[in-house]
């Protein structure tokens, strides 16, 4: 389903798929979607099914607001803490890089976009020929940070955080938001909203549904983001927890 991939990796893909189904004597499936995907897909051979998800933190980040690690990360990318909006995930198509650029440079937002990525130059200046994102100065590509201390603390002082992944299942990085950021803005299809559920806003790829949910993120008051924020991190606590997630595989295989 990844558009990265050609047509031969993909029928490769899909062979392997389906070979691991016919063969396998359990399938665990880290998301909802992606097992009701295989029975739907598969049912000719029957498959054996158990769902555990991928989990994630709801802890703060050890480093303080005024650690010297955050404050020279955001004067150097020129950014305020609560005074942007995040992304976190690979530079892919299939990701919505395209509609959540555009989509943000159409929102009155005042804020930033902070996007953290691995950044390929193909896929860069197809990007900028087709938005123009370069002309709009609250757009901020700010490379990678793998101090996971401090890419923590930079999503909890997030603003809001942008989730636009299709495909995959369960998303490490969807869980990491939901455990670290008060504000989650996903794109709703399946993957998303099995994860968060109420926990967060949801936008689709019809022109101007983002651009219209960030002006009203915008508009929100603190209590109601803390709230929004009180949800999303119950959510891990309650489903996503890595104990919660190490007690399902040791029941699994124990059993």
């Amino acid at each position: 389903m990844r558009a990265k991939w050609s047509k031969p990796i993909r029928m490769y893909w899909k062979l392997s798929e389906k070979l691991m189904v016919k063969h396998s004597d359990l399938l665990v499936c880290d998301s909802k979607n992606i097992e009701r995907y295989i029975h739907e897909e598969y049912a000719q051979y029957h498959p054996h099914t158990i769902y555990i998800s991928y989990g994630a933190e709801s802890r703060e980040s050890t480093l303080t607001d005024d650690d010297t690690k955050l404050t020279d990360w955001y004067a150097e990318k020129r950014v305020k803490p609560n005074q942007y909006y995040l992304v976190v995930g690979r530079f892919v198509p299939e990701n919505n890089y395209e509609i959540m650029i555009r989509e943000f440079m159409k929102s009155q937002s005042s804020r930033d976009f902070v996007l953290i990525t691995n950044v390929s130059d193909k896929f860069l200046n197809e990007l900028k020929a087709k938005t123009h994102f370069d002309s709009d100065s609250r757009i901020k590509f700010v490379g990678t940070v793998y101090d996971p201390e401090l890419l923590m603390k930079i999503r909890e002082n997030a603003y809001g955080y942008f989730h636009g992944h299709e495909v995959g299942g369960t998303n490490p990085s969807l869980l990491e938001a939901l455990g670290a950021t008060k504000l989650n803005l996903l794109l709703d299809v399946g993957f998303n909203k099995e994860v968060a559920e109420s926990a967060a806003l949801y936008w689709t790829k019809k022109s101007d549904s983002l651009a219209k949910l960030i002006d009203y993120a915008d508009s929100l008051s603190s209590e109601e983001i803390d709230e929004m924020g009180v949800l999303a991190k119950q959510r891990i606590q309650d489903q996503y927890s890595w104990q919660f997630i190490a007690s399902e595989y040791e029941q699994l295989f124990l059993g």
